[in-house]
C-alpha cells in the first residue's frame, strides 16, 4: 500500500470531506427553502395589503385558476439573484419588501378615492399628488400620520436590519453566488418575455397569468397586485392599430367641408369645466332644499358621459379639446403626462385658425397635469395660471368660482378680437371636509350618518355656488352685444365616499368601470349647459362623450368643419357616447366590451385610426381633415 507523503497528504487535507460538502448542501438547501418561505410571506402581505383583506388574499392562494404560486416563484427568483448580488444570504428580502409592499398600499389608498389600482404610468404625475397632499391630509388626519409614522418607522426598522444584516447575515461563497445567478436569471429573463401582452404566449396561459387589459379591476383581482402592475408596464407604448396606413386613412368616406362661419358672425366662445360638477339631487334617500341648482336644471340639455370617477380631470379635459377619445389609448393612461410632446389639432388652433384669440385659464399652478406644455402644443396663445392672474378669493382651500368667474369677466371685457376661452373651475375639488364654509344654505334631509351629511352638505354648497356663479356670467353675457355662447360641464361624478352607499346611490364607494348601461351611467354622467345669449339653451343634446363636446359647440357657434363637424358628426349620428368598455347608440342602446368583438364598427375604427394618425403617425389626414390650421398646429413637426 502506498503510503501517503506530505505532498499527499497535504492536497487530501485541502478537499472538503463528503460530511463537509453534505453540510454546505444542507446548508444551501435550508437557505433556498428560507428564501421560499420569505417569498410566500413577502407576497401574501403585498396581497393582503393591496386587496385589504386577508380572506381575498388567501382565496387568491388556493384559487389554482390564478397564478399567486406564479408570483412567489418570480420572487423567490428575483430574492435569490439580489442574494447573490448582495453577497450575503436574505438580504434582498430586506430591500424588496419595503419597496413591493408600499406600492401595494399607495394602490390600496388609491381605490378609497379612485376607481382604480396603482399603474406604473401613475408615477408620472407624483409631483400632483404630493401638491393636493395637504387636501388629502386635512379630509383623513388620523391615517395621514398613521402613515408617516409608519413610514418613518419602517425606515428606521429597515436601516437597522440592513446593518444588522451586513454584519451578520452569512456570506455566500463566490461559487454560491455563481450558482444562484446561473439559475434564477435565465429564468427571469424568460418569464419577462412572455408577459408581453400584446402577443399571446402558451406558456403564460399555463401558468395562469391572464393579462385582461380591458378590466383592470379584474386584472388585478386575477392575477395579483404584482403581476398585474408589471403587466402594465408596457401600457405607455401605443402601436399603430392594424390596418392603418395612408391608404386608410385616404379611404375614410367622409367629405370635407368647408371651415368657417355658415350663418352668424363670430360668436365668442367661454367653457367652463367645472371640477367635480354632479347633480347631487340624484342621491335616493335624500332630500336637499332649496335645489342646489336651479339655474342649470333650467337650461341643462345633456349630460357628459365622464371616461374618469373622482379624480383623473385632465383626461376629460383631453377629450374636450382634441375631439379624442381616451377609448384607443391603453388603458391607465394619462396623455397630458404621457403623449403630449409635439402640436396637434385642438379646439384652440381651430378657433385661432379663425382669427380668435385662444385662452386657457385655471387658478392653479400651471405644471398640475402639465398644463403649460399641453396648452402650447394645443395652440392657445396664452394660458392665465395663478401665478399671472391676480390673487383670488378663496372658499375651503381653492380658488372660488365666483372669484373665478369676475375673472373670466375682466378678461373677456378686456378683448378686441372675438375669443375662446377655456376655463377649468377648483372650488369643487374633493374631498368635501365638514365646515369647509362657515355656513352652508342647503339643508340636507334624510335617514343618513352624521359624517355623510356633513360632506353632502359641503358638496352641495359648493354646488350652489357653481350655479351662482354661472347664473352671473349669464348675467353679464345678455348685456353684451357680440354673441356669447357658454358651455358648463362636469368633469367627472365628486368623491362622495361612503355619501353614495349610505344613500344607495351605488353599491361602491367608487363608480364602476364595466357595467350595466344604467350603472355606467349613474356613475359617469354630468350635467351639460350649452347656451347662447341670442339664442338660449340648446336643449336636445342628450348624452355624449366628451369628446363630442367639440362638435357641439361649432354647431352651436355655427361652424363648419372638416373634422370637427364633418367626421365627428358622422360618428355622433351612429354614437354619442364611445368609452372603451361601451358604446351608446344614438337610439340609447348600448353595446358593452365592444372593442373585444370580432368586428369593430367601420366608423370607429376610422376614428382610430385619424386619432393615430394625429397624435403618433404620420398626419397622413392633416390635408383632408385638417389642413386650414396645419401651420398652427405644426403638422410639419
Amino acid at each position: 500500500m502506498k503510503s501517503i507523503t506530505g505532498t499527499d497528504s497535504e492536497i487530501y487535507a485541502e478537499r472538503p470531506s463528503f460530511a463537509a460538502r453534505h453540510a454546505r448542501t444542507l446548508a444551501g438547501l435550508r437557505s433556498a427553502l428560507l428564501s421560499l418561505f420569505l417569498a410566500i410571506t413577502l407576497v401574501f402581505a403585498i396581497e393582503a395589503v393591496g386587496r385589504h383583506s386577508i380572506s381575498d388574499t388567501i382565496d387568491f392562494f388556493a384559487d389554482s385558476a390564478r397564478p399567486a404560486w406564479v408570483t412567489v416563484a418570480v420572487f423567490f427568483l428575483v430574492l435569490l439573484g439580489l442574494d447573490a448580488i448582495f453577497g450575503r444570504e436574505h438580504k434582498a428580502t430586506l430591500v424588496v419588501a419595503p419597496l413591493a409592499v408600499l406600492p401595494a398600499f399607495i394602490s390600496q389608498q388609491k381605490q378609497v378615492f379612485l376607481s382604480d389600482p396603482l399603474y406604473p404610468t401613475d408615477f408620472l404625475f407624483g409631483r400632483q399628488i404630493m401638491e393636493l397632499m395637504p387636501v388629502l391630509v386635512k379630509d383623513r388626519p388620523w391615517t395621514a400620520v398613521g402613515c408617516v409614522v409608519g413610514l418613518l418607522a419602517a425606515m428606521v426598522v429597515t436601516g437597522l436590519l440592513l446593518r444588522y444584516a451586513w454584519r451578520n447575515f452569512p456570506r455566500l461563497t463566490r461559487r454560491e453566488r455563481l450558482a444562484r445567478l446561473a439559475f434564477a436569471l435565465p429564468l427571469l429573463i424568460a418569464f419577462w418575455n412572455v408577459m408581453d401582452y400584446t402577443q399571446f404566449s402558451w406558456i403564460r396561459d399555463r401558468l395562469r397569468v391572464v393579462p385582461i387589459m380591458w378590466d383592470q379591476s379584474e386584472n388585478y383581482r386575477h392575477n395579483g397586485f404584482a403581476l398585474a402592475f408589471m403587466i402594465n408596464l408596457p401600457m405607455a407604448n401605443v402601436s399603430a392599430p392594424a390596418g392603418y396606413m395612408a391608404e386608410a386613412i385616404d379611404k375614410i368616406p367622409v367629405k370635407p367641408l368647408p371651415a368657417g362661419t355658415t350663418h352668424r358672425s363670430k360668436p365668442d366662445v367661454i367653457v367652463l369645466m367645472s371640477e367635480s360638477f354632479w347633480d347631487p339631487t340624484l342621491l335616493p334617500n335624500v332630500t336637499l332644499k332649496p335645489d342646489p341648482m336651479p339655474t342649470v336644471r333650467a337650461l341643462q340639455g345633456g349630460t357628459v358621459f365622464s371616461p374618469e370617477f373622482g379624480g383623473m380631470t385632465a383626461n376629460v379635459e383631453f377629450e374636450a379639446l382634441t375631439g379624442f377619445s381616451n377609448a384607443f389609448l391603453p388603458y391607465g393612461s394619462i396623455p397630458y403626462q404621457q403623449y403630449i410632446r409635439n402640436p396637434i389639432p385642438s379646439l384652440a388652433t381651430f378657433f385661432r385658425g379663425e382669427g380668435y384669440a385662444a385662452r386657457a385659464i385655471h387658478p392653479f399652478q400651471g405644471w398640475f397635469w402639465n398644463r403649460t406644455a399641453v396648452y402650447k402644443a394645443f395652440g392657445f396663445d396664452t394660458f392665465r395660471d395663478q401665478d399671472n392672474m391676480p390673487t383670488m378669493k378663496k372658499r375651503g382651500m381653492f380658488a372660488s368660482d365666483e372669484a373665478l368667474t369676475k375673472e373670466i369677466i375682466r378678461q373677456a371685457d378686456a378683448m378686441q378680437d372675438p375669443f375662446f376661452f377655456f376655463a377649468v373651475t377648483l372650488q369643487g375639488h374633493g374631498p368635501y371636509e365638514p365646515n369647509r364654509y362657515v355656513k352652508n344654505t342647503i339643508e340636507v334631509e334624510g335617514n343618513l350618518p352624521e359624517k355623510d351629511r356633513q360632506v353632502l352638505a359641503t358638496y352641495a354648497q359648493g354646488i350652489k355656488e357653481a350655479d351662482d356663479s354661472l347664473k352671473m356670467l349669464m348675467e353679464w353675457a345678455e348685456k353684451r352685444d357680440r354673441e356669447t355662447i357658454i358651455v358648463l360641464f362636469g368633469d367627472h361624478l365628486p368623491p362622495l365616499h361612503t355619501v353614495y352607499t349610505s344613500t344607495g346611490y351605488m353599491k361602491n364607494v367608487t363608480a364602476e368601470r364595466k357595467g350595466s348601461k344604467d350603472e355606467m351611467r349613474a356613475g359617469h354622467e354630468t350635467p351639460l349647459v350649452v347656451w347662447s345669449n341670442k339664442t338660449g339653451a340648446q336643449k336636445d343634446v342628450g348624452a355624449i362623450s366628451p369628446a363630442f363636446l367639440s362638435y357641439t359647440i361649432l354647431k352651436q357657434a355655427g361652424y363648419e368643419h372638416p373634422y370637427y363637424t364633418g367626421f365627428l358628426g358622422e360618428v355622433h349620428e351612429r354614437f354619442r357616447v364611445v368609452d372603451r368598455y361601451m358604446l351608446l347608440r344614438e337610439d340609447g342602446t348600448d353595446v358593452a366590451d365592444w372593442q373585444r368583438q370580432r368586428k369593430v364598427p367601420r366608423w370607429l375604427r376610422d376614428y382610430r385610426f385619424l386619432q393615430h394618425d394625429m397624435m403618433f403617425g404620420k398626419r397622413y389626414g392633416t390635408e383632408r381633415f385638417f389642413d386650414s390650421h396645419a401651420e398652427l398646429f405644426g403638422a410639419g413637426s
